[in-house]
């Protein structure tokens, strides 16, 4: 059985990512070339599907690991009773190719250790041929290659690849796993030592950026760098997560590939770059972004490959047991194929908030906001599937209409800050309306609180936005009835579920964690209504949530303690830095997004 969620951390290379558990293994890698799929796959099914095992001889947990300070380079310390050994894992930032390097020195005494590996391609479907040339293991498939290189004699043990070794004082025993496409040479020899000196210092200097200097610093710097790990360095895309399926609650159908960019994290993710110093980070974003959405806007999808794909047919697994048996295994997101009405909103905000941090706005890009504003002028009116992506009818989401007026709203705005040209009367009278429309049919007044859908009595925490994008203020009374209405209905140990069981219909089995952004957003929306140090108290609580080496996965249990969803999660540790930069300045990012906009 793999491991809990939490006991992974993320190592990667900005093009690529793997995962280590606190066992030594390596269950997870996926390699640059999109539909090849993972290297790896025990996360989501039995160990033999495949796994990179270096640790000592028999059962052993880390003592104790950490990355190095700033960057993506992990160490984990194993104490048995022969001494102690360090394994020091990495993926060197090289354009060319994708490393893996592992590399076992002993901290004390004679450690025996042995090293598995069990290479599978197409998520653990093809056994591939392995064969020793020139002192290299090559283990080839299909369109995929790796090179094994390592001093240790290997062997092969019942289609794995196998080795025992002893480290004693001052030995350092180093482990390189490449992978090319197997049409092509294997790369060039790395020295392992000049890569993990020049990986430390890569990305101590892109830490060293910051400009974060507010309380929490430690855990924002972190949150910082698993979100670069989680970029896609070629074009600045940024993935929603380094996994497909890992589930919302174990046992479970709700298992969906993350391995994509959503539109509805742009803003989000802007300010928290923006935020922190990263401009030339948010630029490649802003620049993804535009590239990904150009086209005909009725044909705009909620999320799109790293490289901005647009075809990203869902498929199941069934050779996959999944994580914890839950099942269906999928790859490819049927959801992109979904309208959702927010995704218009959370563009023109990200485009509009970018040009208020200096992010210049250009011909092209108010071209193509046009081109979207023309086409909401009369789609807003439409039901959609949601940001929830409900896979059952279309509905009138409350929180979908607020974004359509967010698109108005900074429309709007452009053209009296900036002075582009269109059409300010008709999107004011627009937005207008919306507004109206939103507060006499998304406002349940017997609740006293916005309800998820027109005509609804159910919550959704997606409402937390009201006061985040500045449609109405953290005063209102109708934001403090429906805040209230949250933290009585839809918390569990003071954590935030998306809805109640059973509100959306969307065709599946109830069950899921809490959810974490969905959390961060209540602890904003209690710094925005001045009542600070609860907002303190629950957002240490939330960071207080991290695996030992600072990562959020997307849900959690409290009853159990455990993280669930795919992982590490991108929008939760956006959250993150967002959050601490609230309650570090009074004008942190969900109060200069909400008061920049006058409300109606």
């Amino acid at each position: 059985m793999a491991s809990r969620i939490e006991q992974y951390a993320v190592i990667g290379d900005t093009q690529t990512a793997a995962l280590v558990a606190d066992d030594g293994s390596i269950d997870w890698l996926c390699t640059p070339r999109f539909d090849s799929g993972a290297c790896f796959a025990a996360l989501l099914g039995d160990n033999h599907n495949g796994r990179w095992l270096i640790a000592p001889t028999g059962h052993h947990r880390a003592k104790r690991r950490a990355y190095r300070k700033g960057t993506l380079v992990l160490e984990t310390e194993f104490e048995t009773a022969d001494g102690a050994v360090r394994v020091i894992d990495f993926m060197p930032i090289r354009d060319q190719s994708v490393d893996l390097v592992r590399i076992v020195e002993s901290v004390r005494g004679r450690v025996p250790m042995r090293m598995e590996l069990i290479a599978r391609f197409d998520y653990g479907s093809i056994l591939p041929w392995v064969r020793s040339i020139d002192g290299d293991l090559r283990v080839v498939a299909g369109p995929d290659a790796l090179v094994l290189r390592t001093p240790v004699t290997t062997t092969g043990e019942k289609m794995t690849t196998a080795a025992h070794f002893t480290v004693s004082e001052g030995d350092r025993v180093p482990f390189v796993l490449a992978w090319h496409p197997s049409h092509q040479p294997p790369p060039p020899p790395l020295d392992t030592q000049k890569a993990l000196a020049s990986t430390t210092r890569w990305w101590e200097r892109w830490s060293a950026r910051t400009t974060y200097e507010g309380d929490y610093a430690d855990a924002v710097n972190r949150s910082l760098i698993t979100l670069k790990a989680l970029t896609y360095a070629p074009t600045g895309g940024i993935v929603a997560a380094a996994t497909t399926s890992l589930p919302e609650w174990p046992g479970s159908v709700r298992n969906w590939d993350y391995r994509f960019c959503w539109l509805r994290d742009a803003t989000f993710t802007l300010y928290a770059l923006m935020s922190a110093g990263y401009v030339d980070e948010a630029r490649a974003w802003r620049e993804w972004l535009l590239r990904a959405v150009a086209g005909a806007p009725a044909k705009l999808q909620i999320m799109y490959g790293p490289a901005g794909e647009r075809r990203l047919t869902e498929l199941e697994l069934p050779w996959l047991s999944g994580y914890e048996s839950s099942t269906p295994v999928r790859v490819g997101n049927a959801a992109s194929e979904q309208f959702q009405l927010d995704v218009y909103g959370e563009i023109e905000d990200a485009l509009f908030q970018s040009r208020h941090a200096g992010l210049a706005g250009n011909e092209s890009g108010w071209a193509m906001s046009r081109s979207v504003l023309e086409f909401l002028e009369d789609a807003w009116e439409k039901p959609d599937e949601g940001i929830w992506e409900v896979r059952g009818p279309r509905q009138h989401f409350t929180h979908s209409k607020v974004m359509a007026w967010v698109a108005f709203d900074r429309a709007v705005k452009v053209i009296e800050e900036f002075g582009e040209r269109g059409p300010v009367k008709r999107w004011r009278a627009l937005r207008d309306e919306i507004h109206a429309e939103v507060c006499a049919k998304g406002y349940d007044t017997d609740r006293g609180a916005f309800v998820q859908a027109y005509g609804s009595k159910h919550l959704d925490a997606s409402l937390l936005m009201i006061p985040l994008v500045g449609f109405l203020p953290p005063s209102d009374e109708r934001v403090h009835g429906t805040v209230a209405a949250i933290q009585r209905e839809l918390t569990v140990d003071g954590f935030v579920h998306r809805y109640a069981s059973g509100d959306v219909a969307d065709g599946l089995p109830a069950g899921e964690g809490v959810f974490l952004p969905c959390s961060f957003w209540f602890a904003d929306n209690l710094a925005l209504m001045g009542r600070t140090e609860e907002a303190r108290v629950m957002f240490e609580r939330l960071m207080g949530l991290a695996n030992d080496v600072g990562l959020l996965a997307e849900e959690y249990d409290p009853q159990a303690k455990r993280q669930l969803g795919n992982f590490p999660q991108a929008f939760t540790h956006v959250g993150l830095v967002n959050s601490a930069s609230n309650l570090a300045s009074t004008a942190g990012p969900a109060r200069r997004r909400a008061e920049t906009h006058p409300h109606r």
